[in-house]
């Protein structure tokens, strides 16, 4: 999160709330009355698919804000589950309009984020349509300007790259090789 909007996010009021793994935040079509900060575990964002199955929307880790998508919106449109116990900073939403109404500053702070997030949420879409591992892991090298992460991150990295990790341990090898 840009540090500007961190920074004034910081200054409201928050209450910490805790939630056990497979615990709920909020479900589909309750009224929203804040905005989520995770201090510590993962949030997912699913919707309910008429079959059953669950669409993850958005994954959420320590320091990402989560459904903000939701601050002008009267009910959300998803469900919020932990996928790990998780920690959470409850932020009242009229104290986020508040913020972003008292200050241009504040309000462009926010849509610098927003349009950030956008921008990613259209890599990760195009990402995802890339047919093979390689693609993808040349599509994500691209986007970050990086080198590989660590090892112990690459778990991480395939989860990211929506593989499985033993494909893409293999085209790191490959690649060393």
């Amino acid at each position: 999160m840009y540090a500007d909007l961190r920074e004034q996010l910081q200054s409201l009021p928050a209450r910490r709330r805790r939630l056990r793994e497979r615990q709920y935040l909020f479900h589909r079509g309750d009224p929203i009355t804040a905005l989520h900060r995770v201090k510590e575990g993962e949030l997912r964002l699913v919707r309910h698919q008429p079959d059953g199955s669950e669409l993850t929307l958005q994954r959420a880790s320590p320091g990402q804000l989560f459904a903000e998508a939701s601050v002008f919106a009267t009910h959300y449109h998803c469900d919020a589950v932990a996928a790990t116990p998780a920690e959470v900073d409850v932020i009242a939403i009229s104290e986020v309009h508040r913020l972003l109404s008292a200050n241009p500053d504040h309000a462009l702070a926010w849509a610098r984020y927003l349009a950030h997030e956008v921008q990613r949420a259209r890599f990760r879409a195009e990402l995802l349509s890339l047919k093979t591992v390689a693609e993808r892991l040349d599509a994500w090298l691209a986007w970050h300007d990086a080198p590989l992460p660590p090892k112990g991150q690459w778990y991480r990295l395939a989860r990211e790259l929506g593989v499985r990790p033993e494909p893409l341990y293999r085209e790191i090898a490959r690649r060393r090789g």
